[in-house]
């Protein structure tokens, strides 16, 4: 069956942020996608458009193009493009994917938008990667944190906030895995059934070359029972920095989590391993073309996405989540 992806992120003319980021997996992985771009820059701005500590390391290898430019969309041409396609009776969505956002009234036409589309289809999938900083500070303007926690949080079915955005999102600080179960739950009860914390600064039994991220699902059965299972998996660092990562892995989880709906332990496996198979074969490439002792350019540092079809398509898993808790 078709399945189709409204996904509302920002877009580069060259290389792999926001929608050029999410597309090509979701395609590649049997979905339609339908791309409204919140911005529009000739390439990535230096890191918050998209980049996301997952499985690497801040503070390593990185750099910036020293130009960039472009368009921002404001929320009534928003509407108009959204117009648009409701007029012609195409406003038919499996799932919405959403990120990197910095304006407010944007934000809540975003929410209008969710809101009338799961009206219309109540079996719709919100996956919400709530954009606001890490590292202790927000790169996105503070009042939006009171529209994501009050609007878009409760109406996102998976959620995939770094350990500084919970914090931000709950209002408590984690300090430990149970502090982070904690945090997950009362995320939970906001409303998304899925969270996965894409990263923390805890430390990982397997050393400091390793991030530590967790994740924890909700599933109601048939008989209204409920089961959960929370995870943990331990990601191999890369001494470099990307961006775009984060919206990858936003776009991998909603591919894996709707190909595995109730195993969320293979759906991270598999999204983690596509993620380190990216990573590896862009930092191999850009050492490569830098040359021994120089620092690779911006543009040697943009995902190798196309080159990673294969990884996309059928993960070698190299990462593997351990189990916490399963009932």
């Amino acid at each position: 069956m078709e399945c189709r992806v409204l996904s509302i992120q920002s877009h580069v003319v060259r290389g792999y942020v926001g929608n050029k980021s999410a597309t090509f997996p979701l395609q590649v992985l049997g979905f339609e996608v339908d791309s409204i771009n919140s911005v529009q820059f000739s390439n990535h701005t230096g890191g918050v458009l998209g980049q996301r500590r997952a499985h690497i390391e801040l503070g390593a290898l990185f750099a910036c193009y020293a130009h960039w430019k472009g368009q921002v969309l404001k929320a009534d041409e928003l509407n108009v493009l959204y117009e648009g396609i409701k007029l012609n009776k195409v406003n038919h969505y499996d799932y919405i994917l959403t990120g990197y956002s910095r304006d407010t009234s944007f934000l809540m036409a975003v929410v209008d938008i969710i809101q009338e589309l799961k009206k219309a289809n109540p079996s719709l999938v919100y996956v919400c990667d709530p954009v606001l900083g890490d590292h202790g500070a927000m790169y996105v303007p503070e009042e939006l944190l009171p529209v994501y926690r009050d609007k878009v949080v409760p109406l996102a079915d998976i959620l995939t906030p770094n350990q500084f955005e919970a914090e931000l999102l709950t209002g408590r600080k984690i300090r430990s895995i149970e502090d982070a179960l904690e945090a997950m739950e009362l995320l939970h009860k906001m409303g998304p059934k899925t969270v996965v914390l894409t990263s923390t600064d805890l430390p990982s039994n397997q050393g400091d070359q390793h991030l530590v991220a967790l994740g924890s699902q909700k599933i109601v059965k048939p008989d209204g029972s409920l089961t959960v299972q929370k995870i943990c998996m331990n990601i191999p660092k890369v001494d470099a920095v990307f961006v775009g990562t984060g919206d990858l892995f936003a776009a991998l989880l909603l591919a894996w989590t709707h190909h595995h709906p109730k195993d969320l332990k293979a759906a991270c496996e598999k999204t983690v391993s596509v993620m380190h198979h990216v990573i590896k074969r862009t930092i191999t490439y850009a050492n490569d073309k830098a040359g021994p002792g120089k620092r690779p350019s911006p543009a040697q540092l943009e995902l190798r996405m196309v080159q990673s079809k294969g990884d996309i398509e059928n993960p070698a898993i190299v990462v593997e989540a351990n189990i916490l808790h399963n009932s």
